[in-house]
């Protein structure tokens, strides 16, 4: 039995941190959670993670939930992947704002543009501000280079690239050139591709 076990929908928003195990090259299990079936809001799930959300992701009985907080997580407990930008070196804080940027801005915006509102929220009430500056931002961000961070590519990119290949997957995200060359750059790593392919092994089965 692996000591890092993730509870899985297929495909969800776990499949980000599916991707990022494939990542990191250490062994893990995957338990199953059939959300057509409600097994996320059952007694024996809510006890792992009460929100009734995947993913959520047991190493060594400690549970951690939220997609950001698990890749960092997984980046910080397994350096030796290199998915991490280390404390005490300078570029670790933009490291960490484009993690939290996916799931607190790039995906609200997204969303809400999937679902617009009946009345138009003011700029200030929302997270992200608004669409087309988000938008501009991240194609800037992926166009600096390589990866988010330059040459390195970091667990910032397993969720900012998930978000990115989701949001154009789906037509909710403009497919900006930026946008199609960064995915494309993803599309060609191993481990992304061996997690789409594990990804449609659990959906079929």
């Amino acid at each position: 039995m692996a000591e890092l076990t993730l509870y899985h929908a297929s495909p969800s928003r776990s499949s980000i941190v599916l991707w990022m195990l494939e990542e990191v090259g250490q062994p893990y299990d995957v338990k199953l959670i059939k959300l057509s079936e409600g097994d996320n809001l059952k007694p024996g799930y809510l006890a792992i993670n009460p929100m009734g959300k995947v993913p959520a992701l047991d190493h060594r009985g400690t549970v951690i939930t939220e997609v950001a907080a698990i890749c960092a997580y997984l980046a910080d407990e397994f350096p030796q992947a290199k998915l991490n930008v280390p404390t005490g070196t300078p570029q670790r804080g933009v490291y960490l704002k484009w993690l939290f940027f996916g799931p607190g801005t790039l995906e609200p915006a997204v969303i809400d543009r999937a679902a617009p509102r009946k009345e138009q929220a003011r700029r200030g009430m929302l997270p992200y501000g608004d669409f087309d500056t988000t938008m501009d931002v991240v194609a800037k961000a992926v166009a600096k280079g390589l990866w988010l961070m330059g040459e390195q590519f970091t667990a910032a990119d397993v969720v900012i690239g998930s978000n990115v290949r989701w949001g154009m997957h789906f037509k909710m995200l403009p497919e900006r050139k930026e946008f199609v060359d960064y995915a494309t750059r993803i599309g060609a790593r191993p481990a992304a591709q061996r997690a789409e392919a594990k990804d449609k092994q659990l959906s079929a089965g």
